[in-house]
């Protein structure tokens, strides 16, 4: 929303902004609001930006930098991501390892922000936050939560979203066994609705589907897994690779159609 014109100067802006309950200037917002030319507005915003007063992480949208965050540049990248995402007319939702940290899970890393986008959208470092983008193109049937932010809320996929994401992208939860140690945890801290998890398995390959059901029956022992079995078993008859990095090599489990070709070290 476009704030009212006031008699604020460029200097005192940032701090105008934040007293105002504003987390976001488009160029024209404040050209409007110091009584400028959009084209000035570059040049007004340098030495507040200098001063980490403000950022700007896509061309055209600025945001006030409270003060501290200002020390690293910028507020979180989950402060950041729904404004970003609204600016550009995306959608999207924060997933995988970053979702999995915001459910709960331990180690993962908040200086890393995986984002599904809606299209292509080119990675970039905002003061202290590395924002990953994976273009997603079924991206609206993924359910999601909300994660209540100072501008309003964040969209992250669900834990049962977060699980199936997980084991269908191995490489974007750093390899197998990082990935079976997170999915583990996930269970063990919301114990996972089966229903939800199976309701959603025909939205991602197979291969997630058994990989994720090898996970939690193998290594650690969860029940009440019928219903996932299934619908693992229904696709085609080539086996998993439960290590979709390796070799089509090894023993297969048969339970899950889940080639075993490297064994598995988890955490905790």
């Amino acid at each position: 929303m476009t704030p009212a014109r006031s008699a604020v100067r460029a200097p005192q802006l940032a701090n105008w902004a934040l007293a105002h309950g504003t987390s976001a200037l488009t160029t024209q917002d404040i050209a409007d609001v110091l009584g400028i030319p959009q084209r000035q507005v570059s040049e007004r915003l340098a030495a507040p930006m200098a001063r980490h007063e403000w950022v700007r992480p896509v061309r055209g949208l600025w945001l006030p930098v409270p003060p501290e965050f200002r020390t690293w540049g910028a507020p979180p990248g989950i402060e950041m991501v729904d404004l970003v995402a609204q600016h550009l007319r995306l959608d999207y939702y924060v997933g995988w390892l970053s979702a999995a940290q915001l459910h709960g899970a331990a180690h993962q890393s908040p200086q890393v922000l995986q984002v599904a986008v809606s299209r292509q959208l080119r990675d970039r470092t905002v003061g202290r936050t590395a924002f990953q983008f994976h273009r997603r193109s079924d991206i609206t049937s993924v359910p999601v939560a909300h994660h209540a932010t100072r501008a309003g809320q964040a969209r992250l996929s669900t834990v049962e979203a977060t699980v199936l994401d997980i084991a269908r992208d191995v490489s974007l939860a750093g390899g197998i066994d990082n990935a079976a140690t997170v999915i583990l945890e996930l269970d063990e801290i919301h114990d996972l609705d089966r229903h939800e998890v199976v309701r959603l398995a025909s939205t991602v390959p197979t291969a997630a589907v058994r990989r994720l059901g090898y996970v939690l029956d193998r290594l650690g022992g969860r029940g009440d897994l019928e219903g996932l079995r299934t619908a693992a078993l229904s696709g085609p008859s080539t086996p998993a690779r439960l290590d979709p990095s390796g070799t089509a090599t090894g023993p297969v489990d048969a339970a899950w159609l889940v080639r075993r070709n490297r064994e598995l070290e988890v955490d905790g």
